[in-house]
């Protein structure tokens, strides 16, 4: 269900990965926003976390998907 959600979101626009040496790069910047999408106990239970990013539970992605800003780049990131 996740991944159909996303793949949705994927369809409607221009998506690309983005490699690690280039997201540490990009952190701090005000126009990217870094989502953790990892499941709760993967989260709860993993002591590295990138610094700045939110959390948003994968399983409710059409409850939050919308309040972030189209104008952003918008890097998710899981297990």
């Amino acid at each position: 269900f996740i991944l159909i959600m996303f793949a949705s979101v994927a369809a409607a626009q221009d998506i690309s990965r983005m490699g690690k040496d280039e997201l540490k790069a990009a952190l701090g910047k005000t126009d990217i926003l870094v989502i953790d999408v990892r499941a709760a106990h993967d989260w709860a239970s993993n002591a590295w976390k990138i610094k700045g990013a939110v959390r948003e539970d994968p399983s409710e992605v059409e409850e939050w998907i919308n309040k972030y800003p189209k104008d952003q780049k918008i890097v998710l990131y899981c297990a």
